[in-house]
């Protein structure tokens, strides 16, 4: 056995399986050292595609060991669908997170955008709306899709429309991505995968069919897996999702990742001002005086509640 652990980046995750990147840009298989998964690790993955890693080698063996992971600077979350684990970390050391959302076909609600940015928020990404397939929206969805961009780009979010299709947005998304660690997440069929054969031809992700009968995305990409763009920067393409679950959030600080409410909170009568019930609350005031979103607020108590993600349609805009 090699006893100077190497170093090299985590670019494809299967569970149980790994493929490294080493610093010379070879790539190789890899497992987990069988230690390494019993140190009290709350995740249904210890490793993470966009994880730096250390592994040894044994002469007797092609694969690699990883022995250890670096620190992280940050990563985004997700609740598990696994119940006997917390937690399911979807990117590592990523500096945008960029959310594919879709008005119809599938279509994302609301209550999962706002639970993303809320994730994204409290590990220190910066995420980015990217409003795909406007090239099959009718004049009612687009109205729609505009309404969204009006509220998120009011309070600060990036927004981009985008068709793969008829190249729309796509240069726009080129100059995010270059030279820097991305990761594209969002419903099964809301195109990320086409999205990211568009910005960059040379990557063969796989492109999946909408089901005509639940207008539910195929899955598609069964692993999160990282492609290098030809431009410079790296990639990561994740598994369609249905839900994005919360983990680990201390409800007094919620209001926090809620960026829009931040400069109201100081005029709370309450310090610990949760925004539900309480008397001379600014934010609820903000919220009947339009200052702050009715839907953004609504998705805020469905979260402190801890309930289902909530759905809003046209109607609920006007």
């Amino acid at each position: 056995m090699n006893n100077k652990p190497n170093r090299a980046l985590v670019i494809r995750s299967t569970g149980s399986w790994y493929i490294l990147r080493n610093e010379s840009g070879e790539l190789f298989d890899a497992r987990i050292k069988g230690k390494f998964r019993m140190q009290g690790i709350k995740t249904t993955n210890p490793v993470a595609v966009g994880d730096w890693v250390r592994y040894e080698t044994d002469g007797e063996d092609e694969n690699a060991i990883i022995t250890e992971i670096e620190d992280r600077k940050n990563y985004i979350v997700r609740k598990s669908v696994n119940l006997s684990k917390q937690a399911h970390i979807i990117a590592a050391n990523v500096d945008f997170a960029l959310l594919v959302v879709t008005i119809a076909n599938p279509r994302t609600s609301t209550g999962f955008i706002d639970r993303f940015l809320v994730t994204a928020e409290a590990y220190h990404i910066t995420p980015i709306l990217v409003f795909n397939k406007v090239d099959i929206l009718t004049e009612e969805e687009r109205l729609e899709m505009e309404y969204l961009i009006h509220v998120y780009s009011e309070i600060g979010y990036q927004c981009i429309r985008t068709s793969a299709i008829v190249y729309e947005g796509l240069e726009e998304v080129k100059a995010i991505l270059k030279d820097k660690t991305s990761m594209f997440s969002g419903h099964s069929g809301a195109g990320k995968s086409s999205l990211i054969n568009a910005i960059d031809e040379t990557l063969a992700a796989k492109v999946g069919i909408i089901s005509d009968s639940t207008y539910k995305g195929k899955h598609t990409t069964t692993f999160a897996e990282m492609f290098t763009l030809s431009f410079g920067g790296d990639i990561i393409d994740t598994p369609g999702i249905k839900g994005f679950g919360l983990v680990d959030f201390d409800k007094d600080d919620l209001n926090h990742y809620f960026i829009e409410m931040r400069d109201y909170l100081p005029n709370c009568k309450f310090n610990n001002c949760l925004h539900l019930e309480e008397p001379k609350c600014a934010v609820k005031d903000a919220v009947e005086e339009g200052l702050i979103s009715a839907e953004r607020y609504k998705n805020y108590v469905a979260i402190i509640s801890d309930d289902e993600e909530v759905h809003y349609r046209t109607s609920d805009y006007s």
